[in-house]
């Protein structure tokens, strides 16, 4: 019977809709359907040419569907010294680095709404300032140098601990909750501690998640520390060695042609080319990143809209 109601009520609300709402919705799911079309074709483009035989590749034959369907591509590049370490690497500096840096930023932004915090706007106001003046790139670099961050895997870590805008977004998400929920807490005999985590951390989940995704995207994607700060090799990310292999592609490709047997040597199908090579390592950098998006995506807009602006 509810069912058979509210079949109704979607048939009188259709009938009520105007030619000018119908003409609406039409356009407006065309525009839509045609901009995710449009930021989804790299993807499918860099997909297809990885997986196709690498000579009508290399031809530029591969437009809209691939052919000689093939994942020898990612076999190769996945034997390539170095590659599986800097996987590790990144994944381990994108999880850790995203955990402290939100965590960090979530404790501060909490601290500085509390009124009876020592010089709290003083406090707040030399971190809102380090998001306009920075002392540079090499004071940068020799302060983490004497720290001895040179070759160091905390260096993705620590120094990201705390991020100002981040900051800012949590203190005025804290600040839009009723005051009524953390003094009912205080009279209960709760501490600082125990409503941030108790009271508070609940109620700020959007705004996590979507530093969360900032974290994790800034962390995935930076290549410019590992260059600067890991001259031994070390700790080298994944985004670090794309930036390399994309330099140094053709003779990486003959580096790979040359631990292929001689029947895949003589295949041109499958036979490593520079443009193979830039864009299944490509692939490879990409990908596992698109996969946060979809745990975060219901918390983004959200956590922005909330964050961004008081009341």
């Amino acid at each position: 019977m509810a069912k058979k109601d509210l079949n109704i009520h979607d048939k009188h609300h259709r009938q009520k809709m105007s030619r000018g709402d119908i003409v609406f919705h039409i356009v407006n799911y065309t525009v839509f359907t045609l901009l995710t079309l449009v930021c989804l074709f790299p993807f499918y483009y860099l997909f297809i040419n990885t997986i196709s035989d690498n000579e009508l590749v290399r031809l530029g034959a591969i437009q809209l569907y691939p052919q000689g369907i093939h994942f020898q591509n990612y076999v190769e590049v996945m034997r390539i010294e170095g590659i599986l370490d800097a996987l590790l690497v990144s994944v381990a500096r994108t999880v850790l680095g995203t955990l402290w840096t939100v965590g960090g930023s979530a404790m501060l932004g909490y601290l500085v709404t509390k009124q009876e915090m020592w010089l709290r706007k003083v406090w707040y106001r030399l971190i809102v300032v380090t998001m306009y003046f920075s002392a540079g790139l090499i004071p940068w670099y020799m302060n983490l140098r004497m720290l001895g961050f040179l070759d160091n895997f905390w260096v993705y870590v620590i120094p990201g601990l705390v991020s100002p805008y981040n900051v800012i977004l949590v203190k005025t998400f804290i600040e839009a909750l009723p005051p009524s929920l953390e003094e009912s807490a205080t009279l209960d005999g709760a501490g600082y501690l125990r409503c941030f985590f108790n009271v508070i951390m609940p109620l700020i989940i959007p705004i996590l998640a979507t530093l969360c995704i900032f974290s994790a995207v800034g962390q995935w994607n930076s290549f410019t520390d590992t260059m600067m700060l890991m001259p031994s090799g070390k700790y080298y990310t994944l985004q670090f060695l794309l930036y390399k292999y994309q330099n140094e592609a053709s003779s990486l490709a003959a580096l790979v042609r040359a631990t292929q047997d001689s029947s895949a040597l003589a295949n041109l199908a499958t036979k490593q080319t520079a443009l193979s090579v830039r864009m299944t390592v490509a692939m490879v950098v990409t990908f596992p990143i698109l996969l946060v998006y979809p745990f975060f995506q219901r918390y983004f807009v959200k956590g922005i809209m909330i964050g961004a602006v008081k009341g």
